[in-house]
């Protein structure tokens, strides 16, 4: 590979990093506490997801990798649809339905998902 095309792979390499981590869209300075059913659920890269129904509204829930999800115990059939999950976390400052997770209560146990 030429000097020309390795500077254009770092480039395009260094966009999508930033990217995918664009965590200040959320606002961390308030904290919320969500309790309701899962309506769908991911456990897929580079994120896992929960749509969770609560009073009111449903909220797309942004969560760890599932890998770390896998490690901290916290099993893909937890967040099967019909499960009751509590889910502690973010607001998007831009998307008023999404939230960044930091942890969630499935099945009885707490699992940090940052």
């Amino acid at each position: 590979m030429g000097r020309a095309a390795a500077l254009i792979v770092a480039a395009l390499f260094s966009v999508v990093a930033l990217a995918h981590h664009g965590w200040s869209e959320y606002d961390s300075t308030t904290l919320l506490k969500l309790s309701g059913k899962v309506v769908e659920s991911g456990y897929e890269h580079p994120h896992g997801y929960v749509r969770l129904e609560t009073p009111g509204k449903t909220w797309l829930c942004v969560l760890a990798p599932p890998s770390r999800m896998e490690s901290r115990g916290l099993a893909k059939d937890l967040l099967k649809p019909g499960a009751s999950v509590t889910v502690e976390g973010y607001a998007n400052r831009a998307k008023p339905e999404e939230m960044r997770a930091e942890r969630i209560i499935a099945g009885g146990k707490t699992v940090e998902l940052r």
